[in-house]
């Protein structure tokens, strides 16, 4: 019997397997945050016993992805993720054991540090299998994977407690959906240099189109694609204007993923009568994202520089987050949701142009490692805007908090434009130019 023949437009495919371990992720870990109200009635929590659930996952999400990012610039995106879904579908279902806030703060833990890896593999991946001038539409799509896991995440993990009777149940249905994904993906993925499915003229296109620096290895040989030492990284202005980019939008997502139950409920909104309102916001991103890539893309396919197309995104993106400030005084369900949604909106389009800058700037054997880098700015950035989320909470109201969160991506902003530049690792091929 003759081979099956190759897949057509194969990197998409594999850019709907990203999209599907996003979404997948963003279930298991929006289990407990749409379970929060609940949980929090039957276990006596205050906001601030809330905020330690959210701390140790954060802390090992954040800490984990310096840690995973090397790791799958060492084994491979296929192996990498193949473990890190296996572990963290594994902890979900372990979850449904809890009795209290301890072991729940130590399965929370545990999901933190086995999903750590999913946005420096998928980085990585987007960064194997697509030329540069769609990669902001593939961080698109499995960015958007977020999105839409935070906005099915309340009805089915609501009807699965509504069925059962308990919530127990929410947690493992949610992991089993990452086996199943697992199957597919060990069936489909692998690299698109050995990729048996990939036509010639798709692996000319990949490989043509990668952004791919030559430098010089430790051995002293040249290499296409180096994986550059943490001493050589961390040098560069490049490097930390994502990582600060990163650190400081971040935790409004995860504001908005891990509070925006409660937040409705201290609004005087009964969670199962706003699932709409709380669909929207999520739904906003997943257009964002998209917005975000499309208009970068369509912009460098007019012949802006890749930097310039990614930065002017960014600005508009961080102005459009400013919307927070009238949703702290909303006292209408539907002005709320609307300035929340805008807001979501623009931080996803700034979230897919930060996602990109590794994969734009760095070869992919470097990818990995600068995103787990960001990712552990911004899961320490969160840490501490979690914690001091439940204390204001608490003491005073959500208000100051929205407030905050909206000035702090100008910032974020600002530095990105300011470090994200040409320099002379650029001149010297140990970088692209962006």
């Amino acid at each position: 019997m003759s081979a099956p023949g190759p897949i057509r437009r194969l990197r998409w495919f594999i850019g709907g397997l990203l999209f599907l371990s996003t979404v997948i992720n963003y279930l298991d870990r929006q289990t407990l945050s749409v379970l929060a109200p609940r949980l929090k009635g039957e276990f006596g929590w205050s906001n601030s016993d809330f905020a330690w659930l959210v701390i140790a996952f954060r802390a090992a999400y954040g800490g984990g992805q310096i840690i995973s990012g090397r790791l799958i610039d060492q084994v491979g995106t296929r192996a990498g993720l193949s473990v890190t879904v296996a572990c963290y579908s594994t902890i979900a279902a372990l979850t449904s054991l809890a009795t209290g806030l301890r072991s729940f703060a130590a399965c929370r833990f545990l999901l933190g540090a086995a999903e750590s890896a999913n946005w420096p593999g998928a980085t990585k991946a987007v960064a194997e299998w697509f030329p540069r001038r769609e990669s902001g539409w593939a961080v698109a799509l499995f960015d958007s994977g977020s999105s839409i896991g935070g906005a099915l995440a309340p009805a089915l993990v609501l009807g699965i407690v509504y069925l059962t009777g308990s919530w127990r149940p929410a947690f493992v249905g949610t992991a089993l959906l990452g086996f199943l994904w697992l199957i597919l993906f060990r069936a489909v993925y692998d690299s698109p240099e050995r990729h048996p499915r990939l036509s010639a003229e798709e692996r000319s296109l990949i490989l043509s189109g990668r952004s791919a620096p030559v430098g010089v290895t430790s051995r002293g040989s040249t290499d296409p694609q180096p994986r550059l030492p943490y001493r050589a990284i961390l040098r560069l202005p490049q490097t930390w204007g994502i990582v600060v980019g990163k650190t400081l939008t971040d935790p409004v997502w995860f504001f908005i993923t891990d509070w925006f139950a409660i937040y409705l409920v201290s609004r005087g909104f009964r969670l199962e009568d706003s699932l709409l309102a709380f669909w929207v916001p999520f739904l906003a991103a997943d257009l964002g994202n998209f917005f975000g890539g499309g208009v970068s893309s369509a912009l460098i396919a007019r012949g802006w520089s890749v930097g310039a197309a990614r930065k002017v995104v960014i600005a508009a993106s961080a102005g459009g987050m400013t919307l927070l400030i009238p949703a702290a005084y909303s006292t209408s369900l539907f002005w709320l949701t609307a300035c929340l949604a805008i807001a979501t909106f623009a931080y996803a389009a700034l979230s897919t142009m930060i996602l990109n800058l590794p994969a734009d700037i760095y070869s992919s054997g470097s990818v990995a490692s600068v995103s787990g880098l960001s990712g552990t700015g911004a899961g320490a950035g969160t840490i501490v805007a979690t914690y001091l989320t439940g204390l204001v909470a608490d003491r005073y109201s959500f208000r100051p908090v929205l407030i905050t969160a909206s000035v702090i991506p100008l910032v974020a902003a600002a530095a990105i434009l300011i470090l994200v530049r040409n320099t002379s690792a650029t001149r010297s091929g140990l970088v692209s130019a962006i």
